[in-house]
């Protein structure tokens, strides 16, 4: 058994970060009125892979898996949906797709591309699954895709060159893995790319601008005299993706943004300069959101930002509902959003988040 998974307050909530101005959407009665934008999820649920598509001109909203609020191994779905034309409709799920968690999901081109998880027994035990599947945004068919290499769950996915998707680090099983995975989308292919340079994790977060990436936290796993201990890991590193072979990346070493790691954060880009690190835990937890020390996990308002121009970070706390749990965050063409996910005293939850970056 490796882990378990925060409430977003509906309101109107403005702050001014580095020239951003951040937005929670207001919640209505009724979603199903046409909107230009989803004012919450159709089901409450966390842990769940997001991604964003925008074809002629029209937005799409995606959520697929995740946790329901009963919070048990019951309640893992591999439910997924799409919000286009105002409102949301369920998408036919292959029988392959087994609910799992720490899915994670990424847009390349007119489709969205969907990764792993883990399924979850009666008896508590694990399995990483190596499903990838191409989901057409004008058909919503899914498409089977050359399976991972090594499965992979909890792992953050990068889009690079509208063309390769990295799979960085993650959970395979039984332990983190170091590998850092490239499907290239044109050819449907894996190869593997320099090896993430700081101890493996699972829950981490990050994001790429142009040809950089930048990675965060996490959880890393130690094991002592037999004891096997999860373990917040409080690291950065920045990776250089050469021009001439993408599966040569040049990791460097960044200062932390707090000497605090958190868990399952949120992170983007805003395509220029500038990293977003959002909510997480700093007590690294189970799926249901109680720590590896039987403590319940408290999620964070916390919102980091790392300039890359100016190699430094900013952090503004208690400026947004503090949230945890998240599997991604949308870089839209209006600002950033958060879709779902884990509020104060394990409350799962349907609200999104919009900001402006």
């Amino acid at each position: 058994m490796k882990r378990y998974s925060v409430q977003v307050v509906s309101m109107m909530l403005c702050c001014l970060l580095s020239g951003c101005v951040w937005i929670s959407a207001e919640k209505k009665a009724n979603n199903s009125t046409a909107t230009n934008f989803p004012l919450s999820l159709p089901v409450k649920v966390s842990n769940n892979a997001v991604a964003y598509l925008k074809l002629k001109g029209q937005a799409q909203f995606y959520s697929f898996n995740g946790l329901k609020s009963g919070k048990s191994h019951a309640d893992i779905t591999n439910q997924a949906f799409v919000w286009q034309s105002g409102h949301w409709q369920a998408l036919n799920v292959p029988r392959e797709q087994p609910p799992v968690l720490a899915s994670i999901a990424v847009t390349v081109g007119e489709s969205v591309y969907l990764f792993g998880g883990y399924t979850v027994a009666a008896d508590y035990s694990e399995k990483s699954v190596p499903n990838v599947w191409k989901i057409d945004g004008h058909t919503k068919q899914w498409q089977t895709m050359p399976a991972m290499p090594t499965p992979v769950d909890d792992t953050v996915a990068l889009v690079y060159a509208n063309r390769y998707i990295y799979l960085i680090s993650g959970w395979h099983d039984n332990d983190n893995v170091d590998q850092v995975q490239v499907f290239d989308t044109l050819s449907l292919t894996w190869q593997f790319a320099t090896s993430f340079p700081i101890p493996p994790v699972f829950g981490h977060a990050g994001a790429l601008i142009d040809d950089t990436i930048l990675v965060c936290d996490g959880v890393k796993l130690v094991v002592e005299n037999e004891q096997r201990h999860f373990l917040p890991s409080a690291e950065c590193v920045q990776g250089k993706i050469d021009l001439n072979n993408p599966t040569v990346i040049d990791w460097q070493a960044i200062p932390h943004h707090s000497g605090m790691a958190y868990y399952r954060m949120a992170a983007a880009g805003d395509g220029v300069s500038k990293f977003y690190f959002v909510a997480g835990s700093d007590n690294p937890y189970n799926y249901n959101g109680i720590g590896y020390n039987n403590e319940p996990a408290q999620p964070s308002s916390d919102i980091r930002v790392y300039d890359l121009q100016k190699q430094q970070w900013s952090i503004v706390s208690n400026q947004i509902p503090a949230s945890m749990d998240h599997r991604g965050m949308l870089k839209t063409s209006n600002g950033f959003v958060i879709m779902g996910g884990m509020l104060s005293q394990q409350v799962v939850t349907d609200d999104i988040i919009s900001f402006k970056y």
